[in-house]
């Protein structure tokens, strides 16, 4: 008897201890998400990007640029199809959050690679007719990068 209640209080301590975890997990995330305005993020609203004020300067010259009537944040920086628009957006989501949290970040902020590949992608469908007469006179060298040549078209610099 003395092995079982003993096992039960064990249980009841790591069944304690899971749920106080647990609790303060989703209690700091749900914090964090109403903070932030997390719910703004699921749409593609072009204010939601200067929530931070880190990003101000990029929504600003995004406003004067040429693809401010034709194309949104998402359009650009999100991959297409539904799954993997979101699973980006929450993996750059929680490195912004991350990034900005802890001040941990280049100044001025740059592009990761991953990143430069989704806008570059999103260059190329977009403009594609453009794109195919330029690659079709590259091709020993491969293509080449709409955005090392025009990275200051969506946000002027």
């Amino acid at each position: 008897m003395g092995r079982k209640k003993r096992a039960l209080q064990l249980g009841v301590a790591l069944g304690a201890v899971l749920g106080v975890t647990l609790g303060a997990i989703v209690g700091m995330g749900s914090f964090t998400f109403i903070y932030a305005d997390g719910a703004s993020y699921m749409f593609d609203d072009p204010m939601t990007c200067a929530n931070c004020h880190i990003m101000n300067d990029h929504y600003d010259s995004w406003i004067k640029s040429s693809h401010q009537n034709v194309a949104t944040c998402n359009d650009c920086h999100t991959p297409e199809g539904f799954f993997h628009k979101y699973l980006i957006k929450a993996v750059n989501g929680y490195n912004h959050s991350l990034a900005f949290t802890t001040g941990n970040f280049p100044e001025p902020i740059r592009i990761r690679e991953f990143n430069r590949e989704i806008t570059e992608n999103a260059c190329r469908k977009c403009h594609s007719d453009i794109v195919q007469g330029i690659d079709a006179h590259t091709e020993p060298l491969g293509a080449l990068s709409c955005i090392r040549c025009h990275d200051g078209v969506g946000h002027m610099r």
